[in-house]
């Protein structure tokens, strides 16, 4: 977060962010796995196996997703608190 941001927004607007991202990289990855696997499943004739598939990798996707997310802002709140440390 850029500076300038932080002063004039709001300051639930953050959170905000965080939550939406996050539930983001929950929603998206199950919903395509839900479509692709149930209809890989009909075309195939595999049922049930290829909407596990899907759903193991999704799971995998959304995990990888919500780490690379909180990662990227606990560094900017490190760096941010190393900014406003008193000197």
């Amino acid at each position: 977060m850029q500076e300038s941001d932080t002063k004039s927004s709001p300051w639930w607007k953050p959170a905000l962010t965080v939550f939406s991202q996050v539930s983001g990289w929950i929603v998206v990855p199950l919903v395509l796995a839900l479509i692709v696997g149930k209809n890989l499943d009909v075309r195939f004739g595999t049922e049930p196996w290829l909407f596990i598939g899907a759903t193991c990798v999704a799971f995998a996707v959304s995990t990888f997703g919500i780490v690379r997310t909180a990662s990227a802002y606990m560094r900017d709140i490190a760096k941010e608190s190393k900014n406003n440390e008193p000197k």
